[in-house]
């Protein structure tokens, strides 16, 4: 009797043979090295990294310039020495902000659209069945890809978020540390939006529909955010719950954002708490809905 048994296949259409007595953790593990494969043979791995590295690219070339003579000049600050080292500094700092935004959506939309395909196509009639046929359990093979994919991005912002820290770092010898905040705040944002591609996957099996339902969620994050001006412009008590009732559902794209600047520019969030909890809730309720649908359905 073999000792192994057969339990991934990856799009190389190779097969993974692990022992029977795996344990599920070496079973995760692998189940994520599959995805990270995968992203590979389809090039979104490189197309994700040939992107980011177009645009550290980019920035090399915009600072190729004097940024702080330039922003001397530009802003019209004194030439005082104490006082122009200051003035300098909170430019810098504020252009952090502006680039850390700008790499927030950026990285987001960029690891929506790599990330869409990679759920509904191990849905694949054929690869869908061999995989259940191994002891493979589906919410432990829902969970790897989920992993795998959030990995894959997780290291895309961190070569690119730091690569420009280093960059702007280097040019202007202002370094705020503050400026890496934004790798694990936009690695947790694209984590929450990552759970709907998951749902809408297994919902449909298709991923072009997995991207639009994902990017309409984030300008539906975007626009229930401006609930302080919105409601005071509806008229009826029902339209104004029922604004509020959405914005505390949604995930809080728009909020994590401004967190982000805040602690950028070293100020304290007066509300960081609630918009990460009420976006890990949705994350998991939007999760476990996907795994009770994926283990209901017959493949």
């Amino acid at each position: 009797m073999s000792t192994e048994a057969e339990v991934l296949r990856p799009v190389t259409g190779e097969y993974q043979s692990l022992p029977l007595s795996t344990s599920p953790l070496q079973v995760f593990v692998a189940l994520i090295w599959d995805t990270i494969q995968e992203a590979r043979a389809r090039w979104l791995f490189w197309g994700l990294f040939g992107l980011s590295t177009l645009l550290i690219l980019f920035f090399l070339f915009i600072l190729k310039i004097d940024v702080v003579q330039g922003a001397v000049s530009f802003m019209g600050l004194p030439v005082d020495a104490g006082r122009r080292i200051f003035n300098i500094e909170k430019f810098v700092r504020t252009a952090y902000t502006f680039v850390a935004l700008f790499l927030y959506v950026w990285g987001t939309f960029l690891a929506i659209f790599a990330s869409a395909g990679l759920i509904p196509s191990v849905l694949e009639p054929g690869r869908i069945g061999l995989l259940l046929s191994k002891p493979i359990s589906r919410p432990m093979l829902l969970l790897g890809r989920y992993a795998g994919t959030l990995l894959v991005v997780a290291v895309n912002n961190i070569y690119l978020i730091t690569a420009i820290y280093l960059i702007i770092g280097w040019k202007t010898d202002v370094w705020y540390h503050s400026f890496l905040y934004a790798i694990p705040l936009a690695t947790f944002n694209f984590a929450v939006i990552l759970t709907v591609v998951v749902l809408i996957g297994v919902l449909s099996e298709s991923a072009a529909l997995s991207l639009m339902v994902a990017v309409a969620l984030m300008f539906i994050s975007a626009l229930l955010a401006q609930r302080q001006f919105v409601v005071n412009l509806l008229t009826s008590e029902w339209s104004r719950d029922l604004w509020q009732t959405l914005y505390w559902i949604v995930p809080k794209t728009w909020e994590l954002g401004t967190v982000m600047r805040q602690l950028i520019l070293k100020e304290d969030p007066p509300y960081w708490i609630a918009p990460v909890l009420t976006s890990a809730t949705f994350a998991l309720i939007t999760f476990l809905v996907a795994i009770s649908r994926f283990q209901r359905r017959d493949y």
